[in-house]
Order: C-alpha cells, then sequence, then structure tokens
C-alpha cells in the first residue's frame, strides 16, 4: 500500500481507531434549513470537504482525530460539497461567507461565530466556543 492509498484509505484495519465525530450528512437545501433552525437553539459545526482533493481529505482526518467535545455539546455536520454543490453555495449565501475547502463554520445562538479553511481548521477552538 502506497503513502497515498494510506492517506485515502476509508477503511482502516486498527479496530482500536473509532471516529468519535457522530456526523450529520447534509444532502438536501431541507437539511440545511433544518440545521439553521436547529442552530438556534444549539451549537452546530458545518464540515465542507472535496471527496476529490488529498489536502481535504487529510485536513478532515486530522479534525477528527483531534475532536474532542462530549456527545451533545455541539451537532456536527459535514457536507460533501461535489455531491450536494448546491447546499454549498446556499451555505455561502446564508451565512454572507465565501465558498472555500475544506471549510468548518461554526454557528451559536443562530449566527457563525467561528469560520476556518484548509490548515486553519482546528478542533480545538470548539472546545473554547463551547467550553
Amino acid at each position: 500500500m502506497g503513502f497515498f492509498d494510506r492517506i485515502t484509505n476509508e477503511n482502516t484495519n486498527n479496530s482500536n481507531e473509532t471516529n468519535k465525530i457522530t456526523w450529520i450528512e447534509i444532502k438536501s437545501i431541507e437539511n440545511l434549513d433544518e440545521l439553521v433552525e436547529r442552530a438556534k437553539s444549539q451549537p452546530v459545526a458545518i464540515f465542507k470537504h472535496s471527496t476529490r482533493c488529498i489536502i481535504s481529505k487529510m485536513v478532515l482526518k486530522q479534525f477528527e482525530k483531534d475532536f474532542n467535545l462530549k456527545f451533545g455539546q455541539m451537532d456536527m455536520y459535514i457536507l460533501d460539497l461535489i455531491a450536494y454543490r448546491s447546499v454549498s453555495n446556499k451555505i455561502a449565501t446564508i451565512f454572507n461567507l465565501r465558498h472555500e475547502s475544506p471549510q468548518i463554520i461554526v454557528i451559536i445562538g443562530g449566527k457563525v461565530v467561528f469560520h476556518a479553511s484548509h490548515n486553519d481548521i482546528n478542533a480545538q477552538i470548539l472546545n473554547e466556543l463551547v467550553g
């Protein structure tokens, strides 16, 4: 197995490795509308990523590795922007943000309180925002 195969391999042979994030997939404008409503009363984060980009894949894996919020502290949404580009465009419009990938957007009280892209994405900031 080559270097890039190991990085992009969805399956792992290490059974001790688990994804601590319970992702909620965004697959439609209706899902996005529900997220926007939910964000008024519950902190939420949207992680937008490209399934075709190795950098996006690496940032997502690092984010998942570093993530350490307790279940229920923040709803974690994920968007495959290749499959759902129209939803990504709507996110940019609703929250008045430039589209980037990968990108994280944190919404608390219905307002964007943090957003970052590429190597500025850091799971530790979530602790500061909801801690």
